[in-house]
């Protein structure tokens, strides 16, 4: 029998310990799932605009056209489209040669830091899209930009 009381008491301690962990009725309290990364910054494409009768990029311009590179990096299957816009004044001839100008400055300096240009096509508006209406300096300066179109995001 004294053999019987050590063993006995070496399975009680642990079996005492298994039935209490099988009739806890406590609810299990399970981890919440941490939140998701937020996602990264989107940059937005903008316009870029033009002194009156010039193509040339100006400072701010050209702030804008990185913003718009930086666009294609994080989209590298999209593609954009440069439209060259201009202010109603001058022929309509004319216009659509400065809206090409205009479309081919902000492409060709896009693709002097790194875009590709196979992903990237020009077309002038000329005077015929103006995104001011008005028949004043403020309008016109509006409507002296290269607009950008983003595709295939």
């Amino acid at each position: 029998m004294r053999t019987v009381k050590p063993l006995l008491r070496s399975l009680f301690i642990p079996g005492m310990l298994f039935l209490g962990a099988c009739c806890c009725e406590k609810d299990v309290i399970v981890a919440p799932e941490p939140p998701p990364p937020p996602p990264p910054p989107s940059v937005e494409l903008g316009d870029i605009f033009f002194d009156y009768d010039k193509s040339e990029l100006r400072a701010e311009a050209v702030e804008q056209l990185q913003k718009n590179f930086d666009w294609m990096k994080q989209n590298p299957a999209g593609t954009l489209i440069v439209e060259g816009h201009c202010d109603e004044r001058g022929t309509n001839e004319y216009n659509m040669a400065l809206g090409e100008r205009r479309a081919n400055a902000a492409k060709d300096y896009m693709v002097n830091v790194g875009a590709d240009p196979a992903r990237m096509q020009t077309v002038s508006y000329g005077e015929e899209r103006p995104f001011a209406l008005g028949h004043d300096e403020a309008s016109w300066a509006q409507n002296r930009r290269a607009h950008f179109v983003g595709q295939g995001r």
